[in-house]
């Protein structure tokens, strides 16, 4: 596993001066719907030259500080993206796979638009050795779900999605807490999934006990429906990203990306964890195309 490590990035392309809307903290979809794009393209063409970026910009990667232009070379194509855009608070987060064929990787993003440009940047990237890393099958379970605009008179507000996350995530903490599951729910973590196209699909498949989920930090979409949570996993203080879903006011899908120090957390290779319980990897949907 290759992780570059430095002191700070000068950015040094594409510097503007964020318009006054961004510093007074007011932003519209359309605004952070073209800095998701800008980042996915960062990323597919291998340079920062297609953000605006601030005139001096943090990245972090796995929660240390790293180069942003370390993680951004070699250019990668990106098979799939899921962007959530927050105009309460004008931060944007993308989840994309990344299925390269020398260096297949899964990655976490959280980032914002201060005054000067875009960022900081907050990255979990992970690779081969991480938490049920499994960049295809993350791939292939991931197309086939639907994060699209919930109509307006059926969305949850920002503080309900914020505590159905935090409802999930304080589970594994305090086994008393009421989570609001749905059927069906779907959970992909890593590259293991819960859902096999049934209407009795759960998510509610088992959370370790006695673990604290600390330092949480959210971007919401109201307009989809969806949360995404930064946090701090167990003990050892693993960078994790927690993405969810709701319909109706009930989980339809969650998402976790772990980075681990460790091979896969210390839990055994994945590998060996596929042959003792197959099932988890169930037969991928058909796809309406």
């Amino acid at each position: 596993m290759t992780r570059k490590i430095c002191a700070l990035l000068a950015a040094t392309a594409a510097m503007t001066t964020a318009t006054p809307a961004f510093a007074q903290g007011a932003c519209t979809r359309d605004q952070l719907q073209e800095m998701a794009d800008s980042w996915v393209a960062a990323i597919e063409q291998g340079t920062m030259m297609t953000m605006q970026l601030g005139e001096w910009v943090d990245y972090n990667e796995n929660f240390g500080r790293a180069s942003l232009g370390g993680f951004l070379s070699p250019a990668r194509e990106v098979n799939w993206h899921l962007a959530l855009l927050d105009t309460t608070t004008c931060q944007v987060f993308v989840e994309a796979v990344m299925k390269d064929a020398e260096n297949p990787i899964v990655t976490a993003t959280q980032f914002g638009q201060g005054f000067f440009g875009v960022g900081p940047f907050d990255n979990i990237v992970t690779d081969e050795g991480d938490w049920l890393f499994d960049a295809e099958a993350t791939y292939e379970y991931a197309r086939r779900e639907d994060w699209g605009i919930i109509p307006e008179g059926e969305r949850a507000s920002r503080e309900e999605l914020i505590a159905a996350a935090d409802a999930y995530l304080d589970l594994f903490n305090d086994p008393t807490v009421e989570v609001p599951w749905g059927e069906p729910c779907a959970r992909l973590e890593g590259g293991i999934y819960s859902g096999r196209g049934e209407p009795t699909d759960t998510c509610n498949v088992g959370v370790p006990e006695g673990v604290e989920l600390v330092n949480r930090r959210y971007v919401v979409d109201v307009d989809k429906g969806a949360v995404n949570v930064f946090l701090e996993f167990g003990e050892n203080r693993r960078p994790d990203s927690h993405t969810f879903r709701v319909e109706n006011g009930k989980l339809r899908y969650v998402h976790t990306v772990t980075y681990c120090e460790e091979e896969n957390c210390g839990f055994g290779p994945f590998s060996e964890m596929l042959e003792r319980n197959p099932n988890m990897q169930p037969p991928y949907a058909p796809l309406d195309e």
